[in-house]
């Protein structure tokens, strides 16, 4: 158990060594080097950054707004570049139609997203009233584009269609006024949910269809770099996104093989915690206590977490499921 926790412990700092070196910023009470940040393939498919990846993004906001735009002029890119802000590493933002969009895509749930989306907005909308030299103490009201935040969600958790997290269900105290929201639409691109707006977005469907095969892969106990490659081949073969598999064939491998890289070393961490005396029949025990607080009691998640000895952002998890399920 001794030698199983040093390795650990050794990987844990070989990794957080490694987030160090990569450009980020931290905000108070966030630890940037727990996250290496590298563009994933979400990310570097709808950039922005030619006129190609214009095109595929432009067709996702047609597909999610019915909209029939052509011209990618019509798209302001406003993606905070070389920037990290509270660990949002898939982070695309633009202009368009006097609306302000932001589009993530995550493989894990996160209750949170409406905090870090009010947030990454806020520093959107100071780059825009700077821009347009707008006078926010002025007499006038000013005139600013509307927020859509959007998040397109591939993870192994099962969930809905879609999914609204509101910023009003992280209240410590909850507010009946329902004066200030701010709300992220989570929606399910995982195989068999949301075939409709993949159908309407090639690029879209092409990306699914590939991470579905990665997946697929991995099921059969394949390796992650063969996982991946053959997914690769079976992408380039099909001319999947219009041969930008074959391009940035090895960018996409060594960015997938990165990110399978934290996961392991996020495992590692956790079964840390297993190591130094919480065990599985304790978590349990703990998040059904946890359950019980949120169903039966006024308790607000932060002194649930306390009582339960659960990360706050695990209490918050349950709390959103129980609300789903009533």
């Amino acid at each position: 158990m001794k030698k199983k926790t040093k390795a650990i412990k050794k990987n844990r700092t070989k990794m957080q060594e490694k987030a160090v070196k990569t450009k980020s910023a931290t905000l108070p009470g966030i630890d940037a080097t727990k996250r290496t940040f590298r563009d994933t393939l979400f990310r570097s498919i709808y950039s922005g950054k030619d006129d190609r990846s214009k095109r595929w993004l432009l067709s996702l906001y047609n597909a999610l707004s019915d909209k029939n735009y052509t011209d990618i002029s019509a798209l302001e890119i406003t993606t905070i570049d070389d920037v990290i802000y509270v660990t949002m590493k898939n982070d695309l933002s633009f202009l368009i139609n006097s609306e302000m969009h932001l589009f993530e895509q995550q493989s894990t749930v996160n209750p949170n997203m409406p905090l870090r989306g009010l947030i990454y907005f806020s520093q959107l909308y100071q780059k825009e009233v700077a821009k347009r030299n707008l006078d926010i103490f002025g007499r006038a009201r000013i005139k600013i584009p509307s927020p859509k935040f959007v998040v397109f969600y591939n993870g192994h958790q099962e969930q809905d269609d879609i999914v609204k997290y509101r910023l009003s269900d992280l209240f410590e105290l909850k507010d009946e006024s329902k004066e200030f929201e701010w709300t992220a639409t989570v929606i399910n691109i995982n195989k068999n949910h949301n075939e409709s707006l993949q159908k309407k977005c090639e690029s879209l469907y092409h990306y699914c269809v590939f991470v579905d095969r990665v997946k697929a892969n991995l099921d059969k106990r394949m390796e992650p770099e063969k996982a991946i490659n053959e997914a690769v081949d079976f992408a380039i073969k099909g001319n999947f996104l219009e041969g930008y598999f074959k391009e940035q064939r090895m960018n996409i491998v060594g960015n997938l093989l990165t990110e399978f890289n934290q996961e392991d070393y996020d495992r590692n961490r956790r079964a840390e915690g297993y190591e130094d005396g919480y065990s599985d029949g304790e978590r349990q025990n703990a998040i059904a206590n946890a359950k019980n607080f949120l169903i039966e009691t006024d308790l607000s998640p932060q002194k649930i977490a306390k009582c339960c000895s659960l990360p706050l952002e695990q209490v918050l998890a349950l709390k959103n499921e129980i609300l789903i399920m009533h």
